[in-house]
C-alpha cells in the first residue's frame, strides 16, 4: 500500500535561541503532514562537524538528506522538491 511509503524528511539544522528557525517552521507549518522534522542541535557536541559547517547559515535544511535551503524557507523550492519526492514513491 502505497499510503505506508515512508514520507520524505526535512532536516532542519539549528541551535538556540535560532528566531529564524522558529520563523521558518511556521511557514512550513502547512506542509507538516507531508514530512518528517527532524531538527539538529548543531550546538550539541556529537553535532561539531555540522556546527563548523552551518554555525553562520542556521537555518538549514536538507531533503532525504541532500540540502535543500538555507536562511529561509524558498517556498517554491520545497514545494517543487517535497512532490518531486512524493510522485518517486
Amino acid at each position: 500500500c502505497s499510503t505506508s511509503a515512508k514520507k520524505p524528511v526535512l532536516t532542519l539544522f539549528t541551535k538556540k535561541p535560532c528566531p529564524l528557525c522558529d520563523e521558518a517552521k511556521e511557514v512550513l507549518e502547512p506542509y507538516k503532514r507531508r514530512f518528517i522534522l527532524q531538527e539538529i542541535d548543531i550546538t550539541l557536541p556529537e553535532n561539531s562537524a555540522w556546527n563548523d559547517k552551518y554555525k553562520y547559515d542556521i537555518p538549514v535544511f536538507h531533503l532525504n538528506g541532500k540540502f535543500l535551503m538555507k536562511h529561509r524557507v524558498d517556498i517554491k523550492k520545497f514545494e517543487d522538491q517535497l512532490t518531486k519526492l512524493e510522485l518517486q514513491k
